[in-house]
This record gives C-alpha cells, structure tokens and sequence, in this order.
C-alpha cells in the first residue's frame, strides 16, 4: 500500500540528507589537505654562520649545519653570509640573522641526546648573553679562567642575594686584596638548560657582567667552532 508522505515531512528529509552529504564533503576535504599539506616547521633561528654555511635550530631540535641546497625538516637553505642566511618554508623565503641572545635546546624527544646551549662570539672573541640567576635574569660573558660564578655587589643586591651571610674569602682587585664572599646560587639558567647548586663568589668590584666561571661550565662539555660555542651538558 502507498503511503504518501506530507509535504513538510519529506522536505526535512531532503534537507537532511543534502545537509549530511555536503557534512561527509568537508570532512574529505579536510582529510584530503592535511594529508597533501607537508608540515611546516614552528619555528627556524639562526644561531651562527659558518663561510657558506649556516647553523639552523628546527623547532627547537639540535643544531644542524645546513650547506646552500639542503633541505631539513621542510626548510631550504638558499644562501648564507655575514650575518644572515636565507631560507625557503613551503616556496616563500625569508631572510634570518644571527640572533644575539642564545639559543637553548633541551633535547626534548631524543633521550640520547644532552641538553646543550650554543653561544655566539660577540666583540673580542668573548661570548656573552643572558641567564636566569635565581630566577634573575643577568647578562653574563663566559670567563675559563674564573674558577667559580663572579659578580659584584650591585649584581648580588639586583638577584637578591643575601651574600654578607656567605663565608668571607679575600679577593683580589684593582685596589688591591678585598673581602668577598662565597654563596651558591640555587640556580643557573641559560634558555631551557638549568644547574642547581652553583658556587659563585660576589666581590666588591664594579663588574658590568656577571663572570661565568668554572662552578657552571665544569656541568658541561665544552667544543668551540669559529665563533660558536657549544656547550652540552653532562650532569
């Protein structure tokens, strides 16, 4: 027997479908571009220039030294001199510069690979940038021949640190021997790299930086290249 459906009725059936149909289409669509789309990596520093060849951090992975032509991670080094290299992300290009604050990576998704940092000579051939003393954030030019963390007094007030409580030691200065004193610091942080427990001496001199020494480098294996350094953590 046929039964005739009121007008309303199949209207709403049509709409429906058509609505569902046209639902199942995006959906494919959506399917169909993330899977031709290649991905686009996050982010891309430049960290240091070696003749024709630049050191890329990929979204925060390792270093990599990247030649003219080569491809990592979706990212094409077209040229690189100076102070700057250019590359290619998904056919566009843009031009990167050798960043002046330090560039940290945590080694995160690899366990086999050590924290490290990667710091740029600045004038002199010295390496200076910027770390978290305390949570404080101080800038700091490395010094080997520093057998501990130095600064001055005005540093020590701006961490907040109650040094007068440290053991007192004699200094030497340029107005001849003074006395300072030996604290350890809770925590020293470059980017995402941290050590605890650092040994570090406040002396009464006016040091426009803070000098970091050996109580913080001695947590690292250290390899210089030209004008980078690479610091990689061993405990």
């Amino acid at each position: 027997m046929k039964h005739d459906l009121p007008a309303d009725v199949v209207g709403a059936v049509a709409r429906s479908v058509l609505a569902s149909a046209r639902l199942r289409l995006a959906i494919a669509g959506l399917v169909g571009a993330l899977v031709s789309c290649p991905t686009m990596a996050q982010s891309v520093a430049l960290t240091g220039i070696m003749g024709e060849r630049a050191l890329l951090v990929i979204d925060n992975a390792a270093p990599e030294v990247v030649a003219p032509g080569e491809t990592r991670q979706g990212v094409t080094l077209v040229s690189a001199g100076g102070e700057s290299a250019v590359i290619e992300i998904q056919g566009q290009r843009q031009t990167l510069r050798v960043g002046e604050r330090p560039v940290s990576v945590s080694g995160k998704g690899d366990s086999a690979r050590a924290p490290r940092v990667v710091l740029n000579a600045g004038s002199g051939g010295h390496f200076f940038g910027t770390a978290r003393f305390n949570g404080v954030t101080v800038p700091f030019v490395v010094d080997t021949g520093a057998s501990s963390v130095v600064m001055g007094v005005a540093q020590a007030e701006q961490i907040g640190l109650n040094y007068r409580s440290g053991q007192r030691v004699s200094v030497t200065t340029a107005n001849g021997v003074a006395p300072g004193y030996r604290i350890s610091l809770n925590s020293v942080q470059i980017g995402d790299v941290e050590v605890f427990n650092v040994d570090a001496t406040v002396v009464p001199a006016s040091i426009s930086v803070v000098l970091l020494g050996n109580s913080f480098l001695g947590r690292f294996r250290m390899t210089q290249e030209n004008d980078l350094l690479l610091l990689e953590k061993r405990y």
